[in-house]
């Protein structure tokens, strides 16, 4: 892939040319990416509003059918769908471990086999959180295991 930056005259609007064979899903991502803007996402904790990365995050997890942010230390909810949030952070290596979780791959610090097909993580943090068998061969893949 070749990458060309150039300046822009004062006044001229800047442009992203992309020329492709194809568009694949991980282009379009990135598309997307640049649309969207700021990557920080709005979270809410005791009646506050914080700006957090994505990458700050552990996992989400949707529990009576609402969604929170679980980081290292904190837990924030927030006010996007599960599916949303997966399609959003997707090139971000944010995983579908189960239908009611969303994982950073990043943090995974060990994963190990777990009953009836399933694998656990456990993360930086210490937390475990189960991958459900339906979600175990994108892992790998992802993985390239």
């Amino acid at each position: 892939m070749k990458i060309t930056i150039l300046d822009v005259a004062a006044g001229e609007e800047e442009e992203i040319i992309i020329k492709c064979n194809q568009m694949d899903d991980r282009l379009m991502q990135l598309v997307n990416q640049f649309k969207r803007g700021s990557d920080k996402l709005n979270v809410y904790q005791d009646g506050n509003i914080h700006l957090i990365e994505p990458q700050d995050i552990y996992y989400f997890e949707t529990v009576d059918q609402k969604v929170f942010a679980y980081c290292e230390n904190e837990v924030y909810e927030i006010r996007s769908r599960i599916y949303e949030l997966e399609e959003a952070l997707a090139a971000k290596d944010f995983f579908r471990a189960s239908k009611s979780t969303l994982l950073n791959l990043n943090v995974i610090k060990s994963l190990s086999p777990a009953f009836g097909g399933r694998f656990e993580a456990v993360l930086g943090n210490g937390e475990h959180v189960i991958i459900s068998r339906q979600y175990v061969g994108t892992l790998k893949e992802k993985l390239g295991l």
